[in-house]
């Protein structure tokens, strides 16, 4: 502290500069401007190990907390554990725990200061009608089959009772907003009176002179066939439906951390719904009141659902290039068709999950699972290319399709003579139609391996990568009978050949 209050008399009190008093003290100019700008010299806040030993009752539970929030720095922002997060999985999770949530409060508070994890929001409290609701997205990190996502979810929130219902999806388009309402609808028996969005290009086109919207054909139809009323809020104004910006929040904080692993999205999905429903078992944060209570008020507020489904796929067309494809959403993402379909106009429909493709009677020529991202991307279905080109093997180098094949089974149609290549061609489509493109590819890569390059060799490889093949019991030596050996009597067979009979003896 000496050393410090010499810099600023230095400074202040004889004028020198930044430069002088760092060869003057011997030390880096950026250390000595640091003190010569400090504001704050109040005396430095105890250690928080030292604030820590208050409490020894939680000291078996905090290598667990601070392995939690240190796992934490690796998830996105919004999906960290707040303390009532933490204090309900330690309830849930530890045998015997019995510290009160106020301290685990205390102790993560101290925690998220020392890992730079704490954040804090102000929101302002608004008065809502029954059956009235508000829609929004938020993002999230999750786990499907093992495979690591960012996707997007939808929430819609009941103002009046603060009730919600999440859907997640793989991004955030039309299709995904119509599927995440038409299931929580159909969940609830109901349909909003009034929902309020923001001005997202989902939905809105175009924000007109005299405040309307222009709201795309799909969105109004949707909005038509169930009954409900859209209201926009002005543009940059969240905070006008700031219950479902909380209610994004919550779904979060409290159902997506840790960061969520299922198999299926469709499945996790379907237990959100049910997991929010359990969630309406807790008090109003400022109403006297139940949540489930509550919203059976909002319940009866909720319009009928309409007696026929409504169609919730997109439907679009497309003209596909000389290979066969077609891009979406402004070029990044492509899909394959097939050569047959080069250059032609084909018809989309479309899902949260998949493209599907048909011809112009509408039947379908492939389906593809749709793509996320803002980054260039391919779906490819091979089959129909394998299929086409089987037939005619000898333009394989030519097509084009030899150029997207990948390197290795490039490799191994120049390794095939010029005889075997049609018929490999057609062993690939049928182990494509069988378990698809990528069993093929291992196949072929086993054939490198094993330099195999005739048809049959690659039937019996995929054989043994992908076919049950009942394992046969040891043999053991006890049990081997007995083996004679029979010589063979050449006379009889000479006797046999001359057309005559045998000799006796």
């Amino acid at each position: 502290m000496d050393q410090v209050h010499l810099i600023r008399l230095y400074y202040y009190g004889q004028s020198k500069s930044l430069s002088e008093i760092s060869r003057i003290m011997g030390l880096d100019w950026r250390t000595v401007r640091k003190y010569v700008d400090q504001e704050d010299f109040n005396p430095p806040r105890p250690k928080l190990e030292s604030e820590m030993q208050f409490c020894p009752k939680l000291d078996p539970y905090k290598p667990l907390i601070d392995q939690w929030l240190s796992d934490d720095k690796k998830a996105p922002r919004k999906q960290r554990h707040t303390a009532k997060r933490v204090f309900r999985r330690l309830t849930k999770e530890v045998d015997g725990f019995d510290c009160s949530y106020r301290l685990v409060a205390e102790y993560v508070s101290a925690r998220k200061k020392e890992l730079n994890l704490s954040r804090q929001e102000g929101y302002i409290p608004l008065n809502h009608c029954a059956g009235e609701a508000q829609g929004d997205f938020g993002t999230a990190t999750f786990f499907e089959n093992g495979k690591e996502m960012t996707g997007k979810y939808f929430v819609l929130s009941f103002p009046y009772s603060n009730a919600g219902y999440p859907q997640l999806h793989y991004g955030e388009n039309l299709e995904c907003l119509l599927e995440s309402m038409d299931a929580i609808f159909r969940h609830i028996g109901g349909v909003p009176s009034e929902i309020w969005f923001d001005n997202t290009s989902t939905i809105v086109q175009k924000i007109l002179k005299d405040g309307g919207r222009e709201t795309t054909e799909k969105f109004n139809r949707f909005a038509d066939h169930y009954g409900f009323r859209s209201v926009f809020c002005n543009p940059d104004s969240g905070n006008e439906k700031g219950n479902v910006e909380n209610k994004v929040g919550y779904s979060r904080r409290n159902y997506m951390v840790p960061v969520p692993h299922f198999v299926r999205l469709e499945d996790y999905n379907k237990q959100l719904l049910k997991d929010f429903d359990e969630d309406l078992d807790r008090e109003h944060y400022r109403k006297n009141a139940d949540l489930s209570d509550l919203f059976e008020e909002d319940r009866k507020a909720l319009l009928p659902l309409p007696r026929v489904p409504f169609d919730l796929r997109g439907r679009k067309t497309a003209v596909t290039n000389g290979w066969g494809k077609f891009s979406l959403d402004k070029g990044k993402h492509i899909y394959s068709v097939s050569p047959d379909y080069a250059n032609q106009s084909v018809n989309l429909y479309l899902t949260s999950t998949t493209v599907t493709v048909l011809d112009g009677d509408f039947h379908e020529i492939v389906t593809h699972r749709r793509l996320y991202g803002d980054q260039v991307q391919e779906s490819m279905e091979w089959l129909p290319y394998l299929k086409a080109i089987a037939r005619k093997p000898r333009s394989l180098r030519n097509s084009g399709i030899y150029d997207m094949m990948p390197g290795n089974m490039r490799r191994y149609m120049d390794s095939c003579v010029n005889s075997d290549r049609g018929r490999i061609l057609k062993v690939l489509s049928e182990l494509t139609e069988r378990t698809g493109f990528d069993s093929a590819l291992q196949t072929v890569n086993q054939a490198i391996l094993y330099q195999a390059n005739d048809p049959d060799s690659l039937k019996n490889l995929y054989r043994r990568l992908y076919m049950d093949v009942p394992a046969l019991p040891p043999i053991h030596g006890s049990n081997i009978p007995e083996v004679v050996m029979i010589r063979p009597n050449l006379d009889q067979y000479d006797v046999l050949l001359k057309g005559g009979a045998a000799h006796e003896g």
